[in-house]
């Protein structure tokens, strides 16, 4: 097997070979660039040792650039044609440099790997963009990555790393504020793709803060809750949603603190404040 990215004719010879159509339904668009494939690697500062994690690898295009860079690589698929082929494909490397697990990336973030702790692997993903936000929430959840590399739909990555008080501030934002830091976004072409998808694509970098903090099962149950109901006051939504809960209460007369009230909204309520609860 040679090393690096499958070529646009690799990617539409295999294809043929596999029998196999893009399922719209699992967010298959094969990254066909090898420039992007190795923009990825570069951006995600990937090195011989790592231990990755890799979301939906497909035809394993990057899978098996980042094992020709020495990336021991844990991957999960949720197509059982592709988690076969992708056994078949990259059969040398199966076991200690590459484990291919066939599920569900929301339900298991990072691939099934056991072992991880903060700091001690990456994410470097072409993320299906149907489950981008629910899967960073299940992510920010667990150990982070020290860095994580995520083709992205461009509205996702906008919406995922979003300013307190703005239209896109929610739960899942700040959950994502308080793990990690956007370093950049690289714009990615549609032609990069096949099939090319309908909409404005990029690689988002995020670096993991050293004081990187997670929001308690609470808060994150209280967050949700007070977002269903963004355009209304707090105190109004708090007396709806949680009218016996004491903790709630006691969290909502502490937002002075952050120079907040019973009459903010919640896209105002920055994400320290959520660790209060």
């Amino acid at each position: 097997m040679k090393e690096g990215p499958l070529s646009a004719a690799e990617t539409k010879e295999l294809l043929l070979r596999l029998g196999h159509r893009p399922r719209h339904a699992l967010g298959q668009n094969f990254l066909v660039d090898g420039n992007i494939v190795r923009k990825s690697l570069e951006m995600g500062e990937v090195v011989a040792g790592d231990q990755v994690v890799e979301i939906g690898p497909g035809l394993g295009t990057l899978t098996r650039t980042l094992l020709g860079a020495g990336a021991r690589v844990h991957a999960i698929e949720a197509d059982p044609a592709m988690a076969a082929h992708l056994r078949s494909f990259l059969a040398p490397h199966l076991g200690q440099a590459l484990v291919v697990t066939e599920g569900d990336a929301v339900e298991h973030p990072l691939a099934g790997l056991e072992t991880a702790k903060d700091g001690s692997f990456k994410v470097i993903a072409n993320l299906p963009y149907a489950i981008s936000t629910p899967w960073m929430d299940a992510l920010c959840r667990g150990p982070h990555p020290s860095l994580m590399v995520l083709m992205l739909q461009r509205e996702a990555a906008e919406r995922l790393t979003a300013p307190v008080g703005g239209a896109h501030w929610s739960a899942a934002t700040a959950q994502v504020a308080l793990a990690f830091e956007k370093v950049r976004i690289h714009p990615v072409p549609s032609q990069s793709f096949n099939p090319p998808p309908k909409v404005d694509s990029c690689l988002l970098l995020l670096r993991r803060r050293p004081d990187a903090r997670r929001l308690s099962p609470r808060a994150r149950e209280v967050a949700r809750g007070l977002f269903t109901l963004r355009r209304k006051q707090l105190g109004s939504s708090v007396r709806t949603l949680f009218p016996d809960a004491p903790d709630v209460a006691a969290w909502l007369a502490g937002l002075g603190a952050y120079g907040l009230s019973p009459t903010s909204r919640p896209q105002e309520v920055p994400a320290e404040a959520w660790l209060g609860l």
